[in-house]
C-alpha cells in the first residue's frame, strides 16, 4: 500500500488542463506537500522529459528534491530545450534514512543496537540486488568489510556518509508513490519574454502623398528603427484590400477611387491572406525586406486577422465558410452600435469545420516558410478557444520556436483563457491604467499571482485602434511616461509608428486616431519637431545593458510619499543587477517625493553607503539609508531609473533573496 501523500504540487495550471511557460535556460522549480503518517524519512524527486519523444527518445530524468520545511518539498532542473517538457514528482519512504535516523537515536541513548545493527546490514544487502554496476560491487564490498569489522567498526561503517551515498543510488522505490497527473510546461525562446516591437503601418513608410509605399521604402527605414532599440518589427496586415464597401478617410462609409480602405478588410480578386498587395510589392520582396530585418538583428512579427473582405477568394471557394442572414445575404462583422461594413466574419461551426480550421492552419504554415516566427493575432476572443488551443500547439510542434501575441481587448477571463490555450503573449489593460493605485494593483495580479505562470504581458503604449486619453491631453511628457512605465514595468513592450512623434490628433470624444492610417496613405516627417527619439533610444539601451529588465515576475513596487510617483524596482537572478524607477505619473505638474529603497533586500546595512548612477542623465552619487528625495518635472525628468553598485562598498549583508 503507497501511503506517501503528494499534495499541492507548483506550478500546476487548473490541475494540469494546461501548460505552465517558461523560457530557454531557466531553472524550473518544482514543489510539492510530500506527507506521510509516523516517522519516516521520506525522499522524493522530480521526474521530467521533453514531450517530444523523437527528441528525447522518451527518456525520464530525474532531479533530488529537497526538504524546505512544513511538509513542503523542492526541486529544480534547467530547461535547455525550445519545446514542451511534462514533469511530475515521485516520493517514498527511504528505509535507510528511516533506519538511521532510528539507530543515531538509540545509539545515542546507550540501548541495545545488536538487531538494528543485523537490521541494517540487510536493508544493504536488499540495495545489493537493486543496484547497478558499478554501485553494486561497492555496496558488495561494504558488506565484506562489515562481516570482517569489530562492533565499534560496523558501527561507524553503516553511519558513514559512504554507505549513505551509496545507499541513495539503490533506493527502494517498490512503495513510491507517482503524483497523479504529468504536467506541461511550454518552453520558448527568450524572445518571447524580452523584446521591444516597434509597429509598422508598411504603406505609410514612404514620401510621395496619396501613394503606398513599398517594402523598399520599409527596408529604408529600418536602420532607423534599429537604432532607436527596437528588435521586432511588427507590420500591421499586407494583404490585398477588399473593393465592396471600401472605407474612406476617417472611416467613412464611402470612398473614393483612390482611397487606400482598410488594411483589415482582406482580401480581392488578387488573392487572400497568402497574398500580399500589390502596391507594396511582391512575395520576393517580402522576403527581401525579412532578410534586411535579420541582418540588422531583428524579428518580423506579421498580423494575421481571421476576417474576409466581402470580396475574399475564400467567398466564393468556400461559402460554406460563412454565416448569411434570412434575406440571403452575407452577415457582415459587428460589435453593436459599431458595423463594419467592409468585413465578413468566418463561421467556425458545421460540417465544414475541419477543413476550415486546417487552412487558417496553413496561412500561418505559409508565413513560416516565408521566414516568419512572430504572429500578433487580430481579435483571437471572436474565434473559438479551443481552435487556438488546437492550432498553436499544433504549429508549435513543428516550430517551436514561433511565438504568438493575442491582441485580446476582452473580458479578464477570456483573455486569461487564451493565454492559458498557448497564446505566447498577451495584450493587457495596461494601456487604461494610469494612476498610482491601479498600475500597482494590476501589476501584482500580473507578477505576484498564478497569472505569471501562463501570461507574459506585451504592454503597448498605443495602437491603430487605441489613442488613450492620457496621450491625448498629455502631449510630449505623457508618451515619455508612458514609454517609461511600458520599458521597464514589462520586459516586452510595444510602440506604434508615430509614437516618437507624439502623434495625438484624436477624433473628438474617441479613442481614434484623426486621419488615421488605418484609412489612407500617410507620409510622416521622422524627424519631426518634438519627437522623443532620443528619450526611446535612451530607455532601449538601458533596458539592453542591464539584466534585471529582462524578467517580468521580479517587480516590486516600493513606498513613495506622494501618490503621484510610481517607485519600483527589479533585481537580476544573482542580485548583481539592481534597478529602480521613480515615475511622475502626472503629465502637467512637477512633484517631490521620498523614495523608500528596500535596504534588506538589497543587502545593505543602515549604516553603510552605496553608489547609485542615475541612467538617464549619467549622474552618480553616494547615498546612505533607505529615504532619499526625488524631484520629478514632466518637461524636464519625468522620470529617473537609478542602478545601484554594491562592489565598491563590501561591508554589506548578503541579499535576501
Amino acid at each position: 500500500m503507497r501511503t506517501v501523500f503528494i499534495e499541492n504540487v507548483r506550478p500546476e495550471l487548473d490541475a494540469g488542463r494546461y501548460p505552465v511557460k517558461r523560457e530557454v535556460g531557466d531553472r524550473f522549480e518544482v514543489s510539492a506537500d510530500i506527507l506521510k503518517e509516523g516517522h519516516d524519512v521520506l525522499a522524493a524527486v522530480v521526474r521530467y522529459r521533453e514531450k517530444d519523444d523523437s527528441n528525447s527518445g522518451g527518456d525520464w530524468q530525474e532531479t533530488p528534491m529537497r526538504f524546505v520545511d512544513n511538509d513542503r518539498w523542492s526541486g529544480s532542473f534547467e530547461l535547455t530545450a525550445n519545446t514542451r517538457y511534462l514533469y511530475t514528482v515521485i516520493a517514498w519512504a527511504d528505509a535507510f534514512l528511516s533506519w538511521r535516523n532510528e539507530f543515531q537515536k538509540k545509539l545515542e541513548a546507550g540501548q541495545n543496537i545488536k538487531l538494528e545493527l543485523e537490521e541494517g546490514r540487510l536493508l544493504i544487502v536488499d540495495a545489493a540486488s537493486r543496484a547497478a554496476s558499478p554501485f553494486r560491487q561497492q555496496i558488495t564490498l561494504i558488506l565484506d568489510q562489515f562481516a570482517d569489522a569489530e562492533h565499534e567498526l560496523r558501527v561507524e561503517l553503516l553511519l558513514s556518509e559512504r554507505v549513505q551515498r551509496l545507499m541513495q543510488q539503490a533506493p527502494d522505490r517498490s512503495l513510491a508513490t507517482t503524483y497523479d497527473r504529468e504536467l506541461e510546461v511550454t518552453v520558448d525562446r527568450v524572445r518571447a519574454r524580452y523584446a521591444a516591437w516597434y509597429e509598422m503601418v508598411p504603406r505609410s513608410q514612404g514620401a510621395v502623398p496619396g501613394k503606398s509605399a513599398t517594402f523598399a521604402d520599409c527596408i529604408a527605414r529600418l536602420p532607423e528603427i534599429r537604432s532607436l532599440g527596437f528588435d521586432v518589427v511588427y507590420l500591421t496586415p499586407i494583404h490585398p484590400i477588399g473593393r465592396t464597401h471600401r472605407k474612406g478617410p476617417n472611416n467613412t462609409l464611402h470612398a473614393g477611387p483612390d482611397d487606400a480602405g482598410s488594411f483589415y478588410a482582406i482580401g480581392n480578386e488578387e488573392g487572400g491572406h497568402k497574398a500580399i498587395h500589390a502596391e507594396l510589392g511582391t512575395l520576393d520582396d517580402f522576403r527581401n525586406f525579412a532578410g534586411e530585418a535579420r541582418k540588422l538583428e531583428m524579428e518580423i512579427a506579421l498580423d494575421i486577422a481571421i476576417q474576409c473582405s466581402p470580396d475574399h477568394p475564400y467567398i466564393k471557394e468556400h461559402p460554406e465558410w460563412f454565416s448569411y442572414r434570412p434575406d440571403g445575404t452575407i452577415k457582415h462583422a459587428e460589435n453593436p452600435p459599431k458595423k463594419y461594413q467592409d468585413i465578413v466574419n468566418v463561421n467556425f461551426s458545421g460540417e465544414h469545420r475541419e477543413a476550415l480550421w486546417r487552412e487558417w492552419r496553413d496561412v500561418f504554415l505559409f508565413w513560416i516558410e516565408q521566414g516568419v516566427k512572430i504572429f500578433r493575432v487580430d481579435n483571437p476572443h471572436t474565434k473559438p478557444v479551443q481552435f487556438w488551443e488546437w492550432l498553436i500547439a499544433d504549429v508549435q510542434h513543428a516550430h517551436p520556436d514561433v511565438i504568438f501575441l493575442a491582441e485580446a481587448f476582452t473580458r479578464p477571463k477570456l483573455l486569461q483563457a487564451l493565454a492559458k490555450a498557448g497564446f505566447t503573449q498577451s495584450y493587457t489593460y495596461f494601456t487604461w491604467r494610469n494612476f498610482k493605485q491601479e498600475l500597482t494593483e494590476y501589476l501584482t495580479e500580473l507578477t505576484q499571482t498564478e497569472v505569471r505562470e501562463y501570461l507574459r504581458p506585451n504592454f503597448f503604449v498605443s495602437t491603430p485602434d487605441i489613442l488613450p486619453g492620457f496621450l491625448q491631453t498629455g502631449g510630449r511628457p505623457a508618451h515619455q511616461i508612458r514609454l517609461v512605465l511600458a520599458a521597464t514595468l514589462s520586459s516586452v513592450y510595444g510602440i506604434y509608428n508615430s509614437f516618437e512623434l507624439c502623434e495625438n490628433a484624436a477624433v473628438p470624444n474617441s479613442e481614434e486616431f484623426l486621419h488615421s492610417e488605418k484609412y489612407e496613405y500617410k507620409v510622416w516627417d521622422w524627424n519631426r519637431l518634438g519627437n522623443i527619439k532620443d528619450y526611446i533610444t535612451a530607455i532601449n539601451r538601458i533596458r539592453a545593458e542591464n539584466p534585471a529588465l529582462h524578467e517580468f515576475d521580479n517587480l516590486r513596487f516600493y513606498p513613495a510619499d506622494d501618490d503621484n510617483i510610481l517607485f519600483y524596482g527589479k533585481a537580476d537572478r544573482d542580485y548583481d543587477n539592481l534597478i529602480f524607477i521613480a515615475v511622475n505619473l502626472d503629465p502637467f505638474e512637477p512633484h517631490q517625493a521620498v523614495l523608500e529603497f528596500p535596504l534588506f533586500e538589497m543587502g545593505i546595512k543602515r549604516d553603510r553607503t552605496f553608489q547609485v548612477e542615475e541612467l538617464l542623465s549619467g549622474k552618480k552619487h553616494l547615498w546612505r539609508g533607505a529615504r532619499h528625495s526625488v524631484d520629478l518635472d514632466p518637461q524636464v525628468n519625468p522620470a529617473e531609473i537609478y542602478r545601484i553598485s554594491l562592489w565598491a562598498y563590501k561591508d554589506y549583508a548578503e541579499p535576501c533573496f
